[in-house]
């Protein structure tokens, strides 16, 4: 059995970046990057508003970033996921994809969530290309051209009204006849004039080419049957996110939704010594740099910790 410091969960922003933290600490930590190396920012094309950019980067050229800088600092960064721990008593144990067995003094979760998506193999597909799932991330690329939302509710209405400011026209697709939303969101969306919600509504498949990416979506009236076609440029998931956490079997207090729940403005979660940072645990804002300086709270919680 291995022994860590600290055991980080993940390979986002946040990982990395308290990779970089425990590193610096001379903790020298133990990384899991997990299933999907980098996190979700990999697959996206470019991100144009993350500090120090000026002219935009490739998630995958960031997070390549990213982890040579934990690298640099002695984060032992490992391939492979952990698929169970036990935080029942300190040091926790933890075993990895390839039955390994770690021994480790704290813990950084930073497994991330996952969107939650529609099942279209055109939105796999147009993935990066016009079809994304944050509005905040991606909606500048879409500046006077048409887009769709998909949801009804709080998420995909703030989502509609943000991109109704930089859009020429946005249609939310919503499968019933009315929102899920707060009354407050459902007042800014149906009072927004270019904003036009289409009822009833499923999207059968989104429309595009290789070389343009999205052009459209082809809608089905759940009611009628009635088939309809957008010219759009953009499609934007909002139905949700899943957050990463079915490996710790209930073994930290999450949210109504799923998320950790963390001892703000700390990262220390129901455990002592277990450490939670980014989209795990923030189903609020779902942003790189976010994540990032919660990956640097997480990395100085630990130390901390260590320390008293």
């Amino acid at each position: 059995m291995e022994h860590t410091k600290c055991l980080i969960i993940g390979s986002g922003p946040a990982g990395y970046t308290a990779g970089i933290y425990t590193g610096r600490a001379d903790l020298h930590p133990m990384l899991y990057e997990g299933i999907q190396p980098g996190g979700q920012l990999t697959i996206t094309t470019e991100i144009e508003n993350f500090p120090g950019y000026p002219e935009g980067i490739s998630g995958t050229a960031m997070m390549a970033d990213l982890r040579k800088q934990a690298e640099r600092f002695g984060t032992d960064i490992r391939s492979g996921a952990i698929e169970s721990i036990d935080l029942s008593s300190r040091p926790f144990k933890a075993i990895d994809d390839h039955g390994n067995e770690i021994e480790a003094e704290t813990v950084v979760i930073a497994t991330g969530a996952s969107a939650r998506w529609l099942g279209l193999d055109s939105e796999k597909h147009f993935y990066g290309q016009g079809v994304s799932a944050c509005a905040t991330c991606d909606g500048f690329f879409y500046k006077n051209l048409e887009v769709a939302v998909v949801g009804g509710g709080d998420t995909a209405c703030e989502e509609a009204s943000y991109l109704a400011t930089l859009c020429k026209k946005v249609y939310q697709i919503v499968r019933r006849d009315e929102l899920r939303a707060s009354k407050a969101m459902q007042h800014r969306v149906l009072n927004d004039p270019k904003i036009e919600v289409v009822w009833n509504s499923v999207t059968e498949d989104i429309l595009g080419n290789d070389m343009d990416g999205v052009t459209g979506a082809r809608l089905k009236n759940v009611k009628t049957g009635e088939i309809r076609e957008l010219d759009i440029a953009g499609f934007f998931v909002a139905i949700g996110h899943q957050p990463n956490t079915a490996f710790l079997n209930g073994q930290l207090k999450l949210d109504e939704a799923g998320y950790i729940k963390v001892q703000n403005p700390s990262s220390a979660t129901s455990v002592p010594g277990v450490f939670a940072a980014g989209d795990v645990c923030d189903p609020n804002y779902r942003q790189a740099c976010v994540a990032a300086a919660k990956g640097c709270v997480a990395g100085i919680d630990v130390e901390r910790f260590l320390h008293q």
